[in-house]
């Protein structure tokens, strides 16, 4: 890991994701999440203020940058509920098969290598009846918007940290065994749409 992986790209990252746009969309879909929560790419904890502490028993935190995991320990000391983060990724989880009522995952599966290997982890993790709650950028359904995703992607994965732009998460979250049930889309507003393209809500495991 070098310098700017370890103490700029976290700064970066955070500034991003807690712009406005993004924060409405966390509000959107945090707070559905229930019981005990496995969060994949947990980051600095930007979605903490947003769960509803009246439904969460305890949540896992997956993070596995040092860097991210040094911003997010503040805001886990303060959390209404009980927070453990693991600090391994989401492809190679310890946690044991139907041990976890909600997943959830947002602005994460851009950048995670193996997407859908941390999906099929996190399907084996979810209870029978758990769902998984996302919301993510990804390729746009413009295939003018589309090229210019492609063009920009190479430059914008080394600078964001391995940031895909043009990943089709609904594909990624069913190949990974998961039925979405409910499925909304839209650019945020105020954002390129090369980098705003957005799904979101929820599935289960097929």
């Amino acid at each position: 890991m070098n310098l700017y992986e370890r103490f700029l790209l976290p700064a970066f990252v955070t500034s991003a994701c807690s712009c406005s746009p993004i924060e409405k969309q966390r509000q959107k879909i945090v707070p559905a999440a229930e019981g005990v929560v496995l969060e994949l790419g947990f980051g600095a904890g930007l979605n903490l203020p947003h769960y509803d502490a009246a439904k969460v028993r305890k949540l896992y935190a997956l993070e596995p940058s040092p860097g991210m995991v040094k911003r997010a320990r503040d805001r886990v000391k303060s959390a209404p509920f009980d927070v453990e983060i693991l600090t391994e990724t989401a492809e190679n989880m310890s946690l044991g098969p139907q041990s976890v009522d909600t997943v959830l995952v947002t602005y994460s599966l851009c950048t995670i290598p193996g997407a859908v290997s941390a999906l099929e982890s996190a399907r084996q993790a979810l209870k029978p009846n758990g769902r998984l709650l996302f919301c993510e950028h990804g390729l746009s359904p413009d295939q003018g918007v589309q090229r210019w995703q492609r063009r920009i992607e190479p430059i914008w994965k080394v600078v964001g940290g391995g940031c895909h732009l043009s990943r089709d998460i609904p594909a990624l979250i069913a190949a990974a065994g998961f039925r979405i049930e409910q499925l909304d889309t839209m650019y945020l507003p105020k954002s390129p749409k090369w980098a705003g393209y957005n799904f979101w809500v929820a599935a289960r495991a097929a």
